[in-house]
């Protein structure tokens, strides 16, 4: 029997490596599934070299879409201007971690193949039912037309309902709880992985949702088990 192929959506992995790979394993994306990952790859947690080293793997399947996150951007920045790494090394923001899995204090030795991959995320991403940014959308405008404020720095909350009737999926917005946010017209899949709770895999068209965290425990079931 054919088995329909998913688009799955995946939050801030924020250097959880550990989560990635037991998510990864309990999802077991196959060949003609749509991976999609919602940024912030980096920061926070233990190992953002090793996130980027399985996600630049990972960019190799034909269906593989990785968008750009305010924390992905941040380092980016931070490479060309120094106000900009002196804020991401500031309290809360994450980058001192993401330097201590290079093993460096400066970012002179992150990998070319790493600088390329995080270049080369998308700002967005479109389908025939759902759309796709890291933090939150103006309803009123087509995804082309976003600001940056927009898909990078709003919250979730913020975001209303598309003209296009498609159902927003982003990260950014962390729930501390380790639920989802599902606002009808968007669902916000940020479930705070390196805080302690979950990374989150959202099949989007089936509304069933993976888990894993950074202790390699896993849960599944619907999405509107966990709301209950």
């Amino acid at each position: 029997m054919e088995t329909k192929a998913r688009i799955l959506a995946i939050g801030d992995v924020h250097g959880c490596s550990r989560a990635l790979d037991a998510l990864l394993e309990l999802v077991a994306p196959r060949d003609e599934d749509t991976l999609v990952f919602l940024g912030d790859y980096i920061d926070r947690g233990p190992d953002s070299r090793g996130v980027l080293e399985r996600l630049i793997g990972l960019s190799k399947r034909p269906d593989f879409v990785a968008l750009r996150g305010n924390h992905d951007l941040w380092m980016i920045n931070a490479r060309y201007q120094k106000r900009w790494f002196r804020s991401w090394l500031g309290a809360g923001v994450g980058g001192a971690e993401t330097l201590k899995s290079y093993g460096a204090q400066n970012l002179d030795v992150i990998p070319d193949s790493h600088w390329k991959f995080l270049e080369s995320l998308r700002p967005f991403y479109e389908t025939e039912k759902f759309l796709f940014t890291h933090a939150s959308l103006d309803g009123n405008l087509p995804l082309e037309n976003q600001s940056e404020e927009w898909l990078f720095w709003r919250r979730a909350s913020e975001a209303t309902p598309h003209f296009s009737g498609k159902t927003l999926i982003c990260g950014h917005t962390s729930q501390e709880n380790g639920v989802p946010l599902d606002l009808g017209h968007a669902i916000c899949i940020d479930t705070e992985a390196y805080g302690g709770g979950w990374l989150s895999c959202l099949d989007v068209e089936a509304l069933y949702l993976y888990q894993a965290n950074q202790n390699g425990e896993t849960r599944e079931g619907g999405l509107g088990d966990f709301l209950l």
